[in-house]
């Protein structure tokens, strides 16, 4: 496999962190990032620190101009893309549905499912033997959302996760025989900002005591299985989930 790995969503959190260790193995990393340029910068700083290999590229994931001039960018800096980490993803404030603006629906859906999916098949299309790459690996970050449905605070975040579940298991399927495959990350309640974007930024600590394990996860927890799922080590895994939280 190509170690040229593109990470969305890179800047901070989950992303970012997958981006440092993926570096330290070998992977010369693209760190996207929607608006946060010093915060992608700065882990391709790190990384560039450490002897690795890595670049910034900006892209809105929701915009599909935008997404193939990342590729493009990609293609031209470091060569045949190999790995796609599908991180890129947004929440809002919490809302039961009846509360919920259209508005808030296609923002969600259009950068968490379709940006996916748009990422993808780019991804694809450098990868995939049957366009004549040489293969590859896709890890898409759904959450444990997905298998909860978060009633009363962001049942549209859960169902566009439970989207990113059928899309990975499909896919797989699909891309199985031309030497891609596609595995998916569950994360359960991390410590990250995203929680801060649904105006709780205390929520995955307030809510640790329904883990099992009675604590939150931290990013790197969730990048090292990311990490794994992309490497060889899991060559014979594909259309595969890996729960990442604390038994939840």
């Amino acid at each position: 496999m190509n170690q040229v790995l593109l990470i969305t969503g890179a800047s901070r959190g989950i992303g970012a962190a997958a981006a440092l260790i993926a570096a330290k193995r070998g992977f010369a990393v693209a760190v996207n990032y929607a608006s946060n340029s010093l915060a992608a910068d700065e882990v391709v700083r790190t990384i560039r620190d450490g002897g690795g290999r890595a670049m910034s590229v900006q892209a809105d994931v929701g915009d599909e101009a935008q997404v193939k001039a990342m590729f493009e960018k990609v293609d031209a800096k470091f060569g045949p893309l190999g790995a796609l980490v599908n991180n890129a993803g947004v929440v809002d404030m919490q809302a039961r549905v009846d509360d919920m603006s259209v508005e808030r629906l296609d923002r969600m859906f259009r950068i968490n499912v379709i940006g996916s999916f748009v990422c993808a098949r780019e991804a694809v299309r450098r990868m995939s033997t049957r366009h004549g790459g040489s293969g590859g690996a896709i890890v898409n970050v759904s959450s444990a959302a997905s298998r909860l449905g978060s009633p009363g605070q962001y049942v549209d975040y859960a169902a566009s996760k439970g989207a990113i579940d059928s899309f990975t298991i499909g896919l797989a399927k699909e891309v199985a025989d031309e030497g891609i495959r596609v595995n998916a990350v569950r994360p359960g309640l991390i410590d990250t900002e995203i929680h801060a974007s649904g105006g709780m930024p205390d929520r995955a600590f307030q809510l640790a005591g329904q883990v099992p394990m009675k604590r939150v996860g931290s990013a790197q927890e969730v990048a090292n299985g990311i990490v794994w799922l992309l490497s060889d080590e899991a060559s014979y895994v594909t259309g595969t989930f890996l729960d990442v939280s604390g038994g939840r």
